[in-house]
């Protein structure tokens, strides 16, 4: 199964939402939280090259983008190759 990594903050209705999708697979993810910046979002802010938004996530080290950008992957099929699915 692919290594799923998902930068979220406290509070966040988008990083909930790409949990409850990777949950609902069967999927197990390392989530950073960077609520309160430090080290971690700016690792973030490098692998996403800039993106500042919350989740940021990565499957095997590639950056898919955000919640949405996941979600599309999911609804046209490609999430769960990827995922190893």
């Amino acid at each position: 199964m692919a290594k799923v990594e998902i930068y979220t903050k406290a509070f966040c209705g988008y990083c909930a939402r790409a949990k409850a999708l990777l949950t609902d697979k069967g999927v197990a993810f390392e989530e950073y939280d960077i609520s309160m910046g430090g080290p971690k979002r700016t690792e973030m802010l490098e692998r996403s090259r800039g993106g500042s938004t919350v989740p940021q996530i990565f499957i095997d080290g590639q950056h898919i983008g955000g919640s949405d950008d996941m979600a599309a992957l999911n609804r046209q099929g490609m999430l769960d190759p990827l995922l190893g699915l």
